[in-house]
Order: C-alpha cells, then sequence, then structure tokens
C-alpha cells in the first residue's frame, strides 16, 4: 500500500460465550476442542494472573466511526460487504470471524469475560499465605471484576438503547458471572437497568480492590487505578449520574488536570509531526501520563486503503473552525491521506504479527487508547455543564485548550463562544446550551476516528446524514432510529436464544 502523508507545513499526495462456541463449533475451533477438559489449571496465582491478559477484548469498536458523521463516501479504499452494511446502518451479515464488524466485537468480548469468570470462579481456593499474596489475590480479583464491567459496559452501550428513564426496562445483554458449565445454553437479555447495576457493583468492587503494584512494567496494558477511575468517570456519565461522574472525574484529574492532557504545541508534539511512525508512538506511549490504559486491538481501521474515512474537505473544515481569530488546531495535522478524498489523522500505528518470521501472513493490529486523560477532564466539563456550573466547565475547557491551540491567545469566554454560533441575539439559545455544543464539537475533533462520536450520538439523540457512491444521493439515520443498535449476532439468536433488537 502507499503511504501518503499530510502534515501542517507540506502535503505529499499526500463472545455469551455459549454462543461464541456455537459459532466456533462450525470452524473446528482449537480452543473450544481443549474446553472444558484441557483448559489451563488454574492452581496458583501468577497462573490466574496470567491468564487476565486475555479478559481485554481484542477487538475495536472504532468501526463504529463508519455509521457516524466523521465519515461520507471514501473513493479508492477496499469497501468490503461489511463496510457498506455497518455505513448504510444495515444489519451485519458477514459472521463473527470478520474484523472490525458489530458480531465480531460480541464475540470477542464475550470470550474476554469468560477468561474474566474463570479467574473469579478459582480465586478463593488459590493459596495466599504471606501478606503480600493476600495483596496480589485482591489485586488479581481487581483486574477481573473491572475487565468483566468494562466488557459488559461497552456490549451495552452498542447492542442496546442508550440509558435513560425511557429506556431502563428495555432489553439490555446478557451479564454473564459465572465460568461456562454447559455445552449449549441458552440466556436471557436483562433489562439495561439491571446491567448497569451489575456493571456499577463490579466496578466498585474492582475500585475498592485494584493495586497497581503488581503490573510491573506493564501497569498502562491493564486496569490500573487511574484507568478504573476514567471508567468511572465515563459510567456515571452515561448513566446520567453526574455528581459522581464529577467525583471520579476529580479523584484522577486532582489539582492541576493539564498533567494529564497532552500537549499538541508542545516542541515534543511538534518535533515529532513529521515522522509517520514516531507522531503515533509518542501520541499512544505509555510514558503519556495522558494515556490512562492501552489495548491491542486486531483490526484494520487504521488501514488508508480499507472502509471509509473523513472526507478531505470536512476534515479541514471541522479542524478550522474554531472560536480564537490566529489560532491553529494542533490536532488537524499531521494526517495521512485515505484513499482518494478522505484524510485519516496520525493516531495509530498500523502494526503487523507475522505468523512467522518468512511469513507473509499474520495478524494486524493496533494499539488503542481505551482510557485517556482528555476523556475524564471532558466527562466532568460536560457534568459541570448539565450541572449549570458553567465556570467550572469553562476552567476545564482551558485546561485542553491550552494544550491544542497555538499561535494567538485562546481563551474561552461565553460571548466568544456565542458569537462562534451564530447566536449573539437569540436568547433562547442559553449559556448552558452553548456550553454544551461546544464541548460536543471539542469532543468530535479530540476523538475523531477513535469510535467515540457514535456514543454522543447515541446519547444526545442526533441524526446522521451519508452521501452514495455518486456522492449526490444521500441515506438518512433518523434521531430515533432503531437502527442505532446494533443488531444482536444471528448465531446468538438462533443458538443462544436470544431475542432479536427490533427493525
Amino acid at each position: 500500500m502507499s503511504w501518503a502523508f499530510r502534515n501542517s507545513n507540506y502535503k505529499i499526495l499526500t463472545r455469551l460465550v455459549v454462543v461464541v462456541l456455537a459459532c466456533w463449533i462450525s470452524s473446528c475451533s482449537d480452543f473450544l476442542d481443549e474446553v472444558p477438559d484441557n483448559r489451563v489449571a488454574l492452581d496458583d496465582l501468577g497462573k490466574a494472573s496470567q491468564l487476565l491478559t486475555n479478559a481485554y477484548s481484542q477487538a475495536s469498536y472504532a468501526f463504529t466511526d463508519w455509521m457516524s458523521d466523521n465519515v461520507s463516501w471514501t473513493r479508492g479504499t477496499s469497501l468490503r460487504t461489511s463496510h457498506l452494511q455497518i455505513y448504510r446502518w444495515e444489519d451485519v451479515t458477514t459472521g463473527p470471524d470478520e474484523l472490525d464488524t458489530p458480531d465480531f466485537y460480541w464475540f470477542q468480548t464475550y470470550n474476554a469475560i469468560a477468561h474474566a469468570n474463570e479467574v473469579l470462579a478459582v480465586l478463593d481456593e488459590l493459596p495466599a499465605n504471606t501478606e503480600e499474596e493476600r495483596e496480589q489475590k485482591d489485586a488479581i480479583e481487581a483486574e477481573a471484576l473491572l475487565t468483566r464491567a468494562y466488557g459488559h459496559f461497552m456490549l451495552v452501550n452498542l447492542f442496546a438503547e442508550h440509558i435513560s428513564p425511557q429506556t431502563n426496562s428495555e432489553p439490555g445483554i446478557p451479564y454473564i458471572k459465572d465460568p461456562e458449565t454447559t455445552f449449549i445454553g441458552t440466556y436471557e437479555r436483562e433489562s439495561i437497568r439491571r446491567i448497569y447495576n451489575e456493571i456499577e457493583d463490579d466496578l466498585l468492587d474492582g475500585l475498592q480492590l485494584v493495586n497497581d503494584n503488581f503490573f510491573e512494567n506493564s501497569g498502562k496494558y491493564h486496569f490500573n487505578r487511574n484507568a478504573a477511575l476514567a471508567f468511572a468517570s465515563r459510567f456515571y456519565l452515561f448513566r446520567g449520574d453526574v455528581n459522581r461522574c464529577i467525583d471520579y472525574s476529580t479523584q484522577l484529574l486532582g489539582q492541576d488536570p493539564g498533567a494529564f492532557i497532552r500537549d499538541l504545541t508542545s516542541v515534543e508534539f511538534q518535533n515529532a509531526s513529521s515522522s509517520i511512525q514516531g507522531y503515533p508512538q509518542l501520541y499512544t506511549s505509555p510514558d503519556l501520563p495522558s494515556n490512562l490504559m492501552l489495548m491491542r486491538k486486531v483490526s484494520l481501521v487504521q488501514r488508508l486503503d480499507f472502509a471509509f474515512g473523513p472526507n478531505e474537505s470536512f476534515y479541514s473544515e471541522l479542524f478550522a473552525s474554531r472560536p480564537f481569530a490566529g489560532t491553529t488546531d494542533e490536532r488537524e495535522n499531521p494526517a495521512f491521506v485515505k484513499g482518494d478524498n478522505a484524510l485519516f489523522p496520525v493516531r495509530y500505528q498500523s502494526l503487523f504479527e507475522r505468523n512467522s518470521l518468512n511469513s507473509n501472513v499474520g495478524t494486524p493490529y493496533y494499539i488503542a487508547i481505551a482510557f485517556s486523560g482528555e476523556e475524564v477532564l471532558l466527562n466532568r466539563a460536560e457534568s459541570y455543564i448539565i450541572q449549570n456550573d458553567l465556570d467550572a466547565a469553562i476552567a476545564d475547557l482551558q485546561v485542553l485548550t491550552d494544550r491544542r491551540y497555538s499561535g494567538a491567545p485562546a481563551v474561552i469566554t461565553l460571548e466568544r463562544l456565542r458569537s462562534f454560533f451564530g447566536e449573539e441575539d437569540n436568547p433562547a439559545f442559553s449559556d448552558q446550551l452553548i456550553l454544551l455544543n461546544y464541548i460536543l464539537f471539542e469532543r468530535r475533533k479530540e476523538f475523531i476516528a477513535q469510535g467515540m462520536r457514535w456514543f454522543d450520538i447515541k446519547r444526545y439523540g442526533f441524526s446522521v446524514t451519508h452521501n452514495l457512491q455518486d456522492e449526490i444521493s444521500t441515506i438518512r439515520l433518523n434521531a430515533d432510529d432503531r437502527r442505532k443498535v446494533l443488531q444482536i449476532p444471528q448465531s446468538a439468536i438462533d443458538v443462544g436464544g436470544l431475542e432479536p433488537n427490533p427493525r
């Protein structure tokens, strides 16, 4: 493939688990041949801890960006059937083995949850004779609880309605807490409210026990304490409990929230901006305080010859739009050229693990930022806005602004934002509403191509319009469209007995 590069100075052309079981039977999975008779004997804490490395789903949810208003029809890339179905908000029919699809995310995430449950099922029986071993056992339990909670949280937010007083009793997903002992079983979708309660129980229990001392040099690839706090921040924001969102966000951010925000205006980032390898390595570095937890994702979303991306004119207009004259939004560049008419921000390394030293086949992957300081700061600011504490929200937004916009001073004021939105003479457009619109605008910039925009579309009921191949015809996803809820995989319906989402 050809890598075209664009920066600020130049542009060169430029698993549940049973349902997984049912699916994998047909493909003679070695893993299922070994479960349960040949499973790893979890007879000490070290083995339990090692097994938890598989409790993090290897599937990426960044494919949701292809459903969002961040992308349009992209010419010159490989467009698979699943890409077209996702782009058109159709139920994906390509099966659980295809990367970057809802089915792949469902099965891989329930598979990760299964590993957490295996550890939790045996943990009480494992010997812990010293204080250090008891602390290690608590840390292992914390990680298992947090990964189980996180997996279910992401699943319910993709395959069910966004939680609200109106949707509390709607079907969620199965919450799996026990290892699989039945070859073929059926499950029920618990209500969204109950799923959130189960997640909260695991999350809070995990937070109480989490201990960063047992991750050695790989702490950012595990549920460390800061990542658990960031998860709590997102959980309570989505649940609508803004007081607790603020509480957990503040526990993380402390007195100096800027310490958790990467400074894109810094010499370090500016110097890295001319390197197509150096910039994403820096951006996703575990040494950055802003990167709270990293995950290896088996995916192709980082490929520039693959699927959809932000149209070049939209991308440029998005980052050119700002309420601060004489400034540059450093998030715009560097960017890759994607296909013939799109751009893609340099955030991910396109990595590849060969099956053997001399093999040309293997596994494509990238390192994803699962939680970041930027998200936590924006979560808190949004919660302040909902509370109508606008001064506190502006203070948080200013922390981000200082590290995103270079050039002339960029000072956030309500007057400046009102002018930016063209609402100087509209008293119906309240200051609270102005700030809410602005924070969603900043969140869109901050997380473009990372899959986060889709959750804002669901949370706030935005509509989405996509153009089609002729780049004139359009299709529309309405604010209350049921297709915003991803369809339960067909095998989970056929074998697991789950009811499908209405269409």
